[in-house]
């Protein structure tokens, strides 16, 4: 049984559009979960594969990919984003661009009624 937090922060990268990234804080305050950036790193490592999160579009509010320059998961995370047509220079993505803005509709979507 997954706890509710998890499924919560699940549910919201799974919403991410591709072209699309969002910040570890933002999904948490999308999910809910202010000022729980670090949670949003943790529980996507705890994700059951079969839910195919897109965690590729999971970036440092910065835009910086969180893994080392030029290790193999930041090269495979670059490659990825590239694929959806999002440009990424020096293991960064241009926030300014590529952030998920989620529309009103989209936020109803996610179906947070309250923000523990």
């Amino acid at each position: 049984m997954t706890h509710d937090k998890h499924d919560r922060i699940w549910n919201t990268i799974a919403q991410i559009p591709e072209g699309k990234i969002a910040g570890y804080g933002h999904i948490a305050t999308l999910a809910g979960l202010p000022g729980r950036a670090r949670m949003v790193g943790k529980v996507m490592g705890l994700a059951p594969k079969e839910l195919q999160l897109p965690w590729q579009r999971v970036l440092r509010s910065s835009g910086e990919i969180a893994f080392t320059a030029h290790s193999t998961m930041a090269k495979k995370q670059a490659q990825l984003l590239r694929h959806e047509g999002v440009i990424v220079e020096n293991n960064r993505v241009r926030m300014s661009i590529y952030q998920w803005q989620p529309t009103l509709e989209e936020l109803f979507a996610l179906g947070y009624e309250e923000h523990s």
